[in-house]
This record gives structure tokens, C-alpha cells and sequence, in this order.
């Protein structure tokens, strides 16, 4: 039972637009609800009235209503939404055109660049001009190859305002990763910088593009934003030209929004790759849209008053989340390089420079803080902070007591957790409610989010399975390339048919809080007793010395024994002392089968290009199989220092 941290006061709840929807809810339905689990409740019972209930709230702009919410609501996947719906997702975040903030742009050591919603809209204007003029319609396939900078925004606003098809990955993929990505796509043309900096150092894009365009026959224009130089020498890279070249010169023009069905292709986004090539999930215009808008204004509360931040690279969900921001006319601050330079507190001085409100980044960045001893709330005024997000791994107990302690005691901590999959959360934060440690502070309204145990049933207050016994607007509309939409049933409905089983285990408790345990296909067995892996790292991020950690199951003599591998922080050694202060940590505090068999330590930790640990590929390399594409690995040599070790072939 998760230790109560928080709760707002009756004004925040009465001033939230949480509390508003629920208002507009009980007055359009004649309902009397007066906290979120009624709401909640009905949310997943009624899905077309709810859904038709955000759309008019979050106040979707569309050139036609729809013919109804929903076709199908018992069919997962393959129903259709808002059928007869024609509108464009770009119209929608670029809804105000005045001269309030709309972005800023904060690279490493670089004063901060502001561009306002006008700015904004004349830009994407110019863009849609020159992508039209390039031959670029509806359903082609626009990538970017960039920093998480304003050329990010503007490139994909442009493309999606004509009916392109966006993807994008960061500048720190591998030649390899990349095409693995966009090669199975094949994009028209690709936004790419000249280059970015990552912990003060100037890193060169020009020659990965031009090795990339080599084996990217589609590509038919390459236009480079210059970053790390201000005119970049591009005569390397065949059919390229310049950003400011490539924009048409006039200024004042109207975009000419293409006005397509809900379902129309927005977005293509990938999984991590580390089984195989990546695999390309389609998103739609509306589904994104529409789910965007509820997490953004209902469960994070966001105004056109606020500053909002999120710690991520174009290459992850959270860039896509955050640029939705803008349907709410909120300023986005975008970061791109090391949080931590030039010095740990990076991230709280632009917090305190810009005002932010809502702060979004991963459990492994609270971490790191925790182990570097920042104190952000002593060290920077953060008096308009009133939101933290947490998303990519679960946070910790300890992490949720930190940011009470050392960031601001009275704020919303929402841990949040979904997936590329559908570009959202599955559970999240609520701003009506209390925050506990440990805990999500409940499902999304509209997901219908359950725990399953080995039967398949509905289980409380007990581990299980997270699985969607619902459909959802914001889930793939295909998987590219799949014909029979093969590859799309085997990834979610392939162990409960028509139930989507999302992959992750989790506890869900009597008050609605989850829990999360990690990968379920990393869940360890020892005994015939499964241990979500998460479990054990809650207790090793606490031991002083310990800088990182990962856990596997070892098949042996019969069984699974538990393996955990530690990196030390520098200058410490893993001794004897620290083994038994590990053991003994676990034990207390998680059970006695949560005990390592063997604590190794290793130089460096295992991580996908999104930053999660990949425990499955460290359990192959140590039991002598191959690992596939380590290109999707932001580190692949760390790998080879799992394989061999002596250790493991000892009782």
C-alpha cells in the first residue's frame, strides 16, 4: 500500500478541467458524479457517448461531423471511428495565430529562441508550399532525421496540413537504425541537420545522411537544417538544398488544410527493433488527435496559460505527445543535448528561466538525479512548477518521495505509462485525485485497462497482465507492409483474441492506482513465482554506490534463477559488503525469492535507442544465443560484456 504524498486542495479539483468535464458529463447525461471513479466507470461503459463527449469538450476542429462515434465497439482490432468525419490534424494545433509563445527552443549552451503561434503558422504555410511544390500529397511519407528543435514542428506540421505521412528519428541513430526504419517506409523527402551537440561537443550528421541516401532510393529531397554551422557545406547529399532555401519566399500565405477522413494516416511509428526489423504501426489523424487532446487537457490539466516541457528526442513518443501541446495554444519549451550539461541542474535552470509549469520526463533521469544529490527546489526557483510527469520505466517509491522532498512538496507527481503502440498512456495522472508512492494514479478515461491473471480473468489487488478489453481511437489502424494484418494481431491479440495484451505487468488496486512491474515478457520465474523485474530495481536504486542495474532469469538445471548485474558508480567497487547490503535490502523489502542467485557487476548497462533496458537480449548473450539488430541499441558494445562470464556456469 502505496504511502499518501499528496493531495490537491478543493480549490485546484474545483478549478481543474477534469472537474469540468465531469460537470459537462452529469449535465449532458444526467449524471451525478462527483469524483473521477464514476467517471472513470462510465467512461468505459459508455464509449461512444463518452468519446462523443470529448470531442465537443477538447472542441475538435472538422470540416464535417461525424456519421457516429463508433461502428464496432465489440471488434478489436479493426473498428472504425468518427466514420464520415473529414478534418486535418494540423488545422487543429494551429488553431491560434496570435502573438502569444508557441515555442522555445533551448539546445546545450545555447540561449533560448522563441517563435510565437503567428511565426508559427507562417512558417508551416511556407513549408506546405514548397512540400506541394515537390510533388508531395496525401499518403506520401515525410521523415525526419532531427534534434528536437522548432524545424521538427514545422517540418511535420507541414507535412501533415497536405495529408503526408510523419516519421522521424533522432540524430544519435545509427546508419543502420535509420534505415531499418525508413527504408521499409520509403519517404519522399527527409528533414535532416547538418549535425547536433551532445554533452558540449559539436557531432556531424552531413556523412551518416549521405550513407543513408544510399541505400534510400525514395528520397527524392533532402533539406538540412543548419544547427551546429550556420551554412553547412551539403554538396555531398544528391538533390538537398538548404531550410531557408527550400521555403517559399512569401510570407502572409493560407494553408490550405486538407480536409481527410479520421482514419487518414498521421503518423508511423516503430517498435524498438531489438527482435527484428522495427515494426512500422500506423496512426491516425483523428485517433491521435482526439487521444492527445484528452491526456493533454483532462488528465494533465494543461491551459493555454501553461509552459510545458517534456525531456525526450524526436525519436520518442513523448515528441509527438508534447506537439499536440499546441492544440491548446500552451508554449512548449523543446531541449535538445545532455540534462545533464554542463552541470546536473540543467533541466531546473531552464525550469526557473521559463516558467514551467509542467515538467515531463523518465524515471531514469529522477534517478540520476538522486544519485548526483541535486536538490532542484533548493537550488532554483521553481514557484510556477505545479506539474511533474514520469514516463519510459516505472518510478521507484524512493523517486516519488525525492521530488516531494527535494523538487516541491505541493505539486502533482503523475507517473505515466503506455507506449508507442498508441502513442498515449493506459494509465496516468488524474488531477483530481491524491498521489500515492508508488503508484499511477489511475487508468485513462476510456481505456478499459484490466489485470489478468494465468486464466485470463480480472484480478484485483494482484499482479497480472495489462490488457485493453476495449478498443481506443489512438490504436494502430494497421502495421505497414502487413498484409492480413498478420504482424498486427500476432503483437497484441495473439494470447487473448479480440483483447489487446499490451505486455507490461501490473497490479491494479481497490482505490484504481497501478502499479507497474515491469516487461511481462521479462517477468522472472523463480519457483513457478513471477517477479516483474521492476520489483527488484525499486530496492537496488536505493544502495549508495550502485549507479545502474539489470535483471535476468537464467535458465538452470531445471529452473530459473535470478541474475542481477551492477554498474558501479565511479571510484566504488562491488564488495562482499555491498552483495549482502543487496541481498539483504531485497529480501526485507520485496521477498525472499526476489534474491539474486549471483550479483555481477558489468561496466555498463544495456540500453534501446529510447532508453529502456533491454533484459531479454542480455539473457540471450548470456545463455549463448544471438542477439538481432543491435542497431537498436543506444549502446550495442555494451553487450559484450555479459558474454562468457565464468560466474554463471557456478552454482
Amino acid at each position: 500500500m502505496g504511502k499518501l504524498l499528496w493531495k490537491p486542495s478543493e480549490e485546484r479539483i474545483k478549478n481543474s478541467n477534469m472537474y469540468r468535464f465531469m460537470s459537462f458529463v452529469n449535465q449532458r447525461h444526467q449524471q451525478t458524479f462527483t469524483e473521477y471513479d464514476g467517471l472513470y466507470a462510465w467512461s468505459v461503459s459508455h464509449i461512444p457517448e463518452f468519446w462523443a463527449a470529448v470531442w465537443d469538450f477538447v472542441e475538435i476542429k472538422a470540416s464535417r461531423g461525424y456519421d457516429r462515434v463508433i461502428d464496432n465497439e465489440q471488434k478489436m482490432p479493426g473498428a472504425k471511428w468518427f466514420p464520415g468525419a473529414r478534418l486535418n490534424f494540423a488545422e487543429n494545433l494551429l488553431r491560434f495565430r496570435d502573438d502569444s509563445v508557441a515555442l522555445i527552443f533551448k539546445g546545450e549552451d545555447h540561449p533560448s529562441v522563441k517563435m510565437t503561434y503567428a511565426q508559427l503558422y507562417d512558417e508551416v504555410a511556407r513549408l506546405a508550399k514548397s512540400l506541394k511544390a515537390c510533388g508531395v500529397g496525401p499518403g506520401d511519407r515525410v521523415a525526419g532525421f532531427l534534434p528536437n528543435m522548432p524545424e521538427a514542428v514545422t517540418a511535420m506540421l507541414a507535412a501533415t496540413s497536405i495529408g503526408a505521412v510523419w516519421s522521424s528519428c533522432s540524430p544519435d541513430f545509427g546508419i543502420k537504425g535509420v534505415l531499418d526504419r525508413f527504408g521499409q517506409i520509403k519517404p519522399k523527402v527527409l528533414f535532416a541537420a547538418n549535425g547536433y551537440f551532445f554533452k558540449g561537443k559539436s557531432l556531424d550528421s552531413i556523412s551518416r545522411v549521405a550513407e543513408i541516401l544510399k541505400d534510400l532510393p525514395s528520397i527524392e529531397k533532402v533539406v538540412v537544417v543548419p544547427y551546429t554551422e550556420s551554412e553547412p557545406d551539403i554538396s555531398a547529399l544528391h538533390n538537398a538544398v538548404h531550410y531557408r532555401s527550400f521555403l517559399a519566399p512569401e510570407n502572409g500565405l493560407e494553408i490550405r488544410f486538407e480536409q481527410l477522413p479520421f482514419e487518414h494516416p498521421l503518423y508511423i511509428m516503430f517498435t524498438s527493433g531489438t527482435t527484428g526489423l522495427p515494426k512500422c504501426m500506423v496512426q491516425s489523424a483523428g485517433g491521435i488527435l482526439i487521444h492527445h487532446m484528452k491526456e493533454l487537457i483532462l488528465h494533465t490539466n494543461l491551459t493555454r496559460e501553461d509552459t510545458i516541457f517534456y525531456f525526450t528526442t524526436c525519436g520518442w513518443m513523448m515528441w509527438n505527445w508534447l506537439v499536440s501541446s499546441l492544440a491548446v495554444g500552451a508554449k512548449l519549451l523543446l531541449f535538445d543535448g545532455n540534462p545533464f550539461h554542463p552541470h546536473p541542474g540543467a533541466l531546473w535552470r531552464a525550469a526557473q528561466e521559463e516558467g514551467i509549469t509542467i515538467f515531463g520526463t523518465s524515471a531514469g533521469y529522477i534517478s540520476a538525479l538522486m544519485n548526483e544529490g541535486v536538490r532542484p527546489g533548493a537550488e532554483y526557483d521553481l514557484s510556477a512548477l505545479k506539474t511533474i510527469l514520469s514516463t519510459g520505466s516505472p518510478l521507484s517509491e524512493d523517486g516519488f518521495e525525492f521530488i516531494y522532498r527535494e523538487v516541491k512538496a505541493d505539486l502533482q507527481l503523475a507517473s505515466i505509462s503506455g507506449g508507442s503502440d498508441i502513442n498515449g498512456c493506459f494509465a496516468l495522472g488524474n488531477p483530481m485525485g491524491a498521489v500515492y508512492s508508488g503508484e499511477l494514479q489511475c487508468r485513462g478515461l476510456g481505456m478499459k485497462v484490466e489485470a489478468f491473471d494465468e486464466n485470463g480473468k480480472p484480478v484485483l489487488n494482484q499482479q497480472g497482465e495489462l490488457v485493453c478489453t476495449a478498443p481506443s481511437p489512438s490504436m494502430p489502424i494497421y502495421f505497414w507492409d502487413d498484409p492480413g494484418h498478420k504482424k498486427y494481431r500476432a503483437a497484441y491479440f495473439d494470447v487473448y483474441p479480440n483483447i489487446w495484451r499490451h505486455g507490461d505487468y501490473i497490479l491494479i488496486n481497490e482505490r484504481g492506482g497501478v502499479v507497474i512491474y515491469g516487461r511481462s515478457d521479462a517477468t522472472l520465474n523463480p519457483g513457478g513465482v513471477r517477479i516483474g523485474t521492476a520489483e527488484i530495481y525499486r530496492q537496488v536504486e536505493n544502495i549508495e554506490g550502485i549507479a545502474d542495474s539489470i535483471v535476468v532469469g537464467q535458465n538452470w538445471k531445471n529452473g530459473v534463477r535470478v541474475i542481477l548485474f551492477v554498474k558501479m558508480a565511479p571510484g566504488k567497487e562491488l564488495t562482499d559488503e555491498i552483495r549482502d547490503r543487496i541481498r539483504k535490502t531485497i529480501r526485507v523489502n520485496a521477498s525472499p525469492r526476489h534474491v539474486p542467485a549471483k550479483i555481477i557487476a558489468v561496466p555498463d548497462i544495456p540500453y534501446t535507442l529510447n532508453m529502456k533496458k533491454v533484459e531479454l537480449s542480455v539473457k540471450k548473450v548470456i545463455e549463448g544465443q544471438a542477439v538481432q539488430n543491435k542497431d537498436a541499441l543506444k549502446n550495442p558494445e555494451a553487450l559484450d560484456h555479459y558474454a562468457g562470464i565464468k560466474e554463471l556456469l557456478e552454482d
